[in-house]
Protein backbone atom coordinates (compact mmCIF):
# COMPACT_ATOMS: atom_id res chain seq x y z
CA UNK A 1 0.00 0.00 0.00
CA UNK A 2 1.29 3.45 -0.94
CA UNK A 3 1.43 5.98 1.88
CA UNK A 4 -0.57 9.20 1.61
CA UNK A 5 2.67 11.15 2.12
CA UNK A 6 4.13 9.50 -1.00
CA UNK A 7 1.00 10.30 -3.05
CA UNK A 8 0.97 13.93 -1.85
CA UNK A 9 4.66 14.40 -2.63
CA UNK A 10 4.31 12.81 -6.06
CA UNK A 11 1.41 15.14 -6.90
CA UNK A 12 3.41 18.19 -5.73
CA UNK A 13 6.59 17.01 -7.51
CA UNK A 14 8.52 17.16 -4.24
CA UNK A 15 10.70 14.68 -2.40
CA UNK A 16 12.16 14.46 1.07
CA UNK A 17 15.97 14.43 1.10
CA UNK A 18 17.87 13.59 4.25
CA UNK A 19 20.91 15.79 4.84
CA UNK A 20 24.04 13.63 5.13
CA UNK A 21 25.61 16.24 7.39
CA UNK A 22 22.98 16.86 10.09
CA UNK A 23 20.23 14.30 9.33
CA UNK A 24 17.48 16.88 8.76
CA UNK A 25 14.78 15.93 6.26
CA UNK A 26 14.32 18.61 3.61
CA UNK A 27 11.38 18.87 1.20
CA UNK A 28 12.76 19.69 -2.26
CA UNK A 29 11.02 20.26 -5.59
CA UNK A 30 12.20 17.79 -8.23
CA UNK A 31 12.91 20.57 -10.74
CA UNK A 32 15.33 22.17 -8.22
CA UNK A 33 17.55 19.07 -7.91
CA UNK A 34 20.00 20.06 -10.68
CA UNK A 35 20.79 23.31 -8.84
CA UNK A 36 22.17 21.39 -5.82
CA UNK A 37 19.75 22.49 -3.05
CA UNK A 38 21.04 23.23 0.43
CA UNK A 39 19.90 21.88 3.79
CA UNK A 40 17.56 24.30 5.54
CA UNK A 41 19.27 23.68 8.89
CA UNK A 42 23.03 23.44 8.27
CA UNK A 43 23.31 24.75 4.65
CA UNK A 44 25.20 21.65 3.47
CA UNK A 45 24.59 20.54 -0.12
CA UNK A 46 21.88 17.90 -0.38
CA UNK A 47 23.45 15.00 -2.24
CA UNK A 48 21.33 13.23 -4.84
CA UNK A 49 23.20 10.21 -6.22
CA UNK A 50 23.10 10.02 -10.01
CA UNK A 51 24.85 6.64 -10.18
CA UNK A 52 24.47 3.42 -8.18
CA UNK A 53 25.84 3.49 -4.64
CA UNK A 54 27.98 0.51 -3.57
CA UNK A 55 26.87 -1.11 -0.31
CA UNK A 56 29.95 -2.60 1.36
CA UNK A 57 28.63 -3.39 4.86
CA UNK A 58 25.56 -3.67 7.05
CA UNK A 59 26.25 -0.12 8.25
CA UNK A 60 26.17 1.09 4.62
CA UNK A 61 22.88 -0.77 4.12
CA UNK A 62 21.36 1.00 7.12
CA UNK A 63 22.59 4.46 6.14
CA UNK A 64 22.09 4.26 2.36
CA UNK A 65 18.88 2.20 2.19
CA UNK A 66 16.99 1.67 5.43
CA UNK A 67 17.25 5.30 6.58
CA UNK A 68 16.79 6.78 3.09
CA UNK A 69 13.84 9.10 2.47
CA UNK A 70 13.40 8.35 -1.25
CA UNK A 71 12.51 4.94 -2.75
CA UNK A 72 15.69 2.87 -3.03
CA UNK A 73 16.31 -0.18 -5.19
CA UNK A 74 19.07 -2.57 -4.11
CA UNK A 75 20.64 -4.74 -6.81
CA UNK A 76 22.11 -7.98 -5.44
CA UNK A 77 24.61 -9.12 -8.07
CA UNK A 78 27.97 -10.85 -8.67
CA UNK A 79 30.72 -10.04 -11.20
CA UNK A 80 30.65 -13.55 -12.74
CA UNK A 81 26.89 -13.41 -13.41
CA UNK A 82 26.01 -12.74 -17.07
CA UNK A 83 22.45 -11.49 -16.43
CA UNK A 84 23.83 -9.22 -13.67
CA UNK A 85 26.27 -7.67 -16.13
CA UNK A 86 23.36 -7.10 -18.55
CA UNK A 87 21.37 -5.26 -15.85
CA UNK A 88 24.31 -3.08 -14.74
CA UNK A 89 24.26 -0.52 -17.58
CA UNK A 90 20.46 -0.24 -17.38
CA UNK A 91 20.57 0.49 -13.65
CA UNK A 92 23.38 3.02 -14.21
CA UNK A 93 21.17 4.78 -16.77
CA UNK A 94 18.10 4.76 -14.49
CA UNK A 95 20.15 6.14 -11.58
CA UNK A 96 21.22 9.10 -13.74
CA UNK A 97 17.91 9.86 -15.43
CA UNK A 98 15.70 9.42 -12.36
CA UNK A 99 18.04 10.86 -9.70
CA UNK A 100 15.94 12.12 -6.81
CA UNK A 101 12.94 9.97 -7.71
CA UNK A 102 14.70 6.67 -7.02
CA UNK A 103 18.10 5.72 -5.64
CA UNK A 104 19.95 2.68 -6.95
CA UNK A 105 22.30 0.75 -4.66
CA UNK A 106 24.36 -2.36 -5.41
CA UNK A 107 25.41 -5.25 -3.19
CA UNK A 108 28.01 -7.72 -4.46
CA UNK A 109 26.53 -10.90 -2.98
CA UNK A 110 29.88 -12.72 -3.18
CA UNK A 111 31.57 -10.05 -1.04
CA UNK A 112 28.57 -9.57 1.27
CA UNK A 113 27.09 -13.03 1.92
CA UNK A 114 25.64 -11.86 5.25
CA UNK A 115 23.49 -9.22 3.54
CA UNK A 116 22.47 -11.68 0.83
CA UNK A 117 21.38 -14.17 3.51
CA UNK A 118 19.57 -11.51 5.55
CA UNK A 119 17.40 -10.66 2.53
CA UNK A 120 16.99 -14.32 1.47
CA UNK A 121 18.70 -13.87 -1.90
CA UNK A 122 18.46 -17.22 -3.68
CA UNK A 123 19.13 -16.10 -7.25
CA UNK A 124 20.86 -13.16 -8.86
CA UNK A 125 20.28 -10.60 -10.09
CA UNK A 126 17.66 -9.70 -7.50
CA UNK A 127 16.39 -6.14 -7.26
CA UNK A 128 14.64 -5.21 -3.99
CA UNK A 129 12.67 -1.97 -3.74
CA UNK A 130 12.60 -0.26 -0.33
CA UNK A 131 10.47 2.67 0.79
CA UNK A 132 10.71 4.17 4.27
CA UNK A 133 13.14 1.38 5.26
CA UNK A 134 10.77 -1.44 4.35
CA UNK A 135 10.89 -3.89 1.46
CA UNK A 136 7.89 -3.30 -0.78
CA UNK A 137 8.71 -5.45 -3.82
CA UNK A 138 11.38 -7.59 -5.46
CA UNK A 139 12.29 -8.48 -9.02
CA UNK A 140 14.30 -11.66 -9.58
CA UNK A 141 16.30 -12.18 -12.77
CA UNK A 142 17.22 -9.92 -15.66
CA UNK A 143 14.37 -7.86 -17.07
CA UNK A 144 13.88 -5.43 -19.96
CA UNK A 145 13.97 -1.67 -19.37
CA UNK A 146 10.17 -1.20 -19.38
CA UNK A 147 9.69 -3.96 -16.80
CA UNK A 148 12.33 -2.45 -14.52
CA UNK A 149 10.79 1.03 -14.82
CA UNK A 150 7.34 -0.37 -13.92
CA UNK A 151 8.86 -2.27 -11.00
CA UNK A 152 10.44 0.98 -9.75
CA UNK A 153 7.08 2.79 -10.17
CA UNK A 154 8.61 5.17 -12.72
CA UNK A 155 6.10 4.35 -15.50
Amino acid sequence: MVSTRFIREKMNNTILLKCRNCGTKNRVQLDKLPSMPLCGKCSAKLVVPDRPVEILSEQDMAAEVLEETIPTAVDFWAPWCGPCRMMGPLLDEIAGIYAGRVKISKVNSDENPTLAARYSIQGIPTLILFRDGKEIDRLIGAAPRDRVLKFLRLM
